[in-house]
C-alpha cells in the first residue's frame, strides 16, 4: 500500500513538473513572438514612409498635376486606383537598369529646361555651337531632323545626350506642335524654340534666364546683333545702352510706335526664329499652334495672346545676352547665307523689302 502511494506521488509530481515546463515554454515564446511582432510593424512603418516621401517628391517635382487632370469627361480614368495615375511625362532619358531611388534622386537634379531646334547635316557645325552652350548650362536637347539624317551626329560628344526625331522636310511648328506637348514638357520652367542658324557667341544661357525671371518676362527672345544677315523688326535689334526692352520707337513710315502702342511690331513682340517660352506660355501657345502650320509665317505676331497677362510688360527682348542671325535657308533652301548683311532700318522708312549689296542700302517699294 505504500509502495503504491509512493509511485502515485511520483507520478503526480512528474506531472506538476511537466505542466510547469509546458508553461515555461509558453513563457519563453512570449517574448520571441513580441520581437517578430516588432520587425513586422518596423517593415510596414518603413515601407509607407518610403511610399509617402516619394509621393512627395513627385508632388514636388509634378507641382501642376493635381486629380482634375485626370477627370476625363468620359470617365474612362476611373477605375484606375487612386495615386497610380501619371498624366506627364519628360524628355529625360533615361538608363536600362537603376532602382526606383535612384530614379528619384536624378529626378530632384533633372533638367530644368528645355532647348528644341530644327537640324539639318549642313549647319552640324553651328548646331554644335549652340548645343555644346546649352548643355553646360545644364539644359534638356531635342532635335528634330527635318532631313532625316541622324546618323551623322553621333560623331559628336553630346550626340548620345540629346534626343533625336527625324521626319524628312518637315518644319519646326510640325515638330512642336506634335513633339512638344505641354504634359510631355511640363516638368522644364522654359521652353527654347530656335532655329539652327542663329550665332551664340555673346550669349549665355544662364544669364539670358537671370534676367527673364527677374523681369517677369513670360516670352522673351534674345536680341539680334545689328550685323545680323537677316532682322526683318526693328524691336528684335539689340540696343548697346539696356538690359533689355519691351517696346521700340518709330515715328517714320506706315506703322508708328509710340507709348501708346499697345501690341506688335511695337511692343508684346518677339519673332519666331528664337522665341522662349515658360512653361505657362508654352501651354497657352501650344494650343495656339495650327495643326496643319508649316512655316509659321504670323504665328510670332498672336504670340502676345499666351504672354499671360499685358503682352506689353510680360513679353521682352533681352539686350546683354544677344544672337546672331546667320540667316541660313537650309530647309527648302540651298544651305548657304544669303547674300543680305545687316538692315539699316532706321535709313530705310517702311520699304517692300530690303537688299544691303556691296556696302549699299537698296529699298525697294510698291509703285502706287
Amino acid at each position: 500500500m505504500k509502495t503504491f502511494k509512493s509511485w502515485n506521488a511520483l507520478v503526480k509530481k512528474r506531472n506538476a513538473l511537466s505542466e510547469g515546463g509546458n508553461c515555461g515554454l509558453k513563457m519563453k515564446q512570449l517574448p520571441f513572438m513580441g520581437v517578430i511582432c516588432t520587425v513586422m510593424l518596423f517593415i510596414v512603418y518603413r515601407t509607407t514612409n518610403y511610399q509617402y516621401h516619394e509621393t512627395e517628391m513627385e508632388t514636388k517635382l509634378h507641382p501642376f498635376e493635381t486629380v482634375k487632370d485626370y477627370q476625363l469627361p468620359s470617365g474612362n480614368l476611373k477605375s484606375l486606383p487612386r495615386g497610380i495615375m501619371q498624366a506627364r511625362s519628360d524628355l529625360e532619358l533615361r538608363p536600362l537598369w537603376s532602382r526606383s531611388s535612384l530614379r528619384s534622386k536624378v529626378n530632384v537634379t533633372t533638367n530644368k529646361n528645355l532647348l528644341a531646334m530644327p537640324v539639318g547635316i549642313k549647319q552640324k557645325e553651328n548646331v554644335d555651337d549652340v548645343v555644346q552652350k546649352f548643355l553646360a548650362a545644364n539644359f534638356s536637347i531635342i532635335l528634330f531632323h527635318y532631313d532625316g539624317n541622324v546618323d551623322g551626329w553621333w560623331d559628336l560628344d553630346w550626340g548620345d545626350k540629346a534626343i533625336h526625331i527625324a521626319a524628312h522636310n518637315q518644319t519646326k511648328w510640325w515638330f512642336a506642335k506634335r513633339f512638344l506637348h505641354p504634359d510631355i514638357v511640363s516638368i522644364y520652367d522654359y521652353i527654347f524654340l530656335w532655329d539652327e542658324d542663329l550665332g551664340v557667341e555673346h550669349f549665355d544661357p544662364r544669364g539670358y534666364l537671370e534676367i527673364v525671371k527677374s523681369e517677369g518676362l513670360e516670352i522673351s527672345q534674345p536680341a539680334l546683333d545689328p550685323n545680323s544677315t537677316e532682322i526683318h523688326h526693328r524691336i528684335t535689334i539689340r540696343s548697346r545702352m539696356k538690359k533689355f526692352h519691351r517696346r521700340v520707337y518709330e515715328l517714320r513710315g506706315k506703322t508708328k510706335c509710340s507709348n501708346a502702342s499697345e501690341g506688335p511690331p511695337c511692343t508684346g513682340f518677339v519673332e519666331g526664329m528664337a522665341p522662349v517660352l515658360s512653361r505657362s506660355a508654352w501651354y497657352c501657345a501650344w494650343h495656339l499652334i495650327q495643326n496643319d502650320l508649316i512655316h509659321g509665317w504670323g504665328v510670332d505676331m498672336k504670340l502676345g495672346y499666351c504672354a499671360q497677362g499685358d503682352r506689353s510688360k510680360k513679353v521682352g527682348v533681352v539686350d546683354s545676352e544677344y544672337i546672331v542671325h546667320k540667316g541660313i535657308q537650309s530647309l527648302g533652301g540651298s544651305g548657304h547665307p544669303t547674300t543680305r548683311t545687316a538692315i539699316k532700318v532706321l535709313l530705310c522708312p517702311r520699304p517692300l523689302y530690303f537688299l544691303y549689296f556691296m556696302g549699299e542700302l537698296i529699298c525697294f517699294y510698291q509703285l502706287i
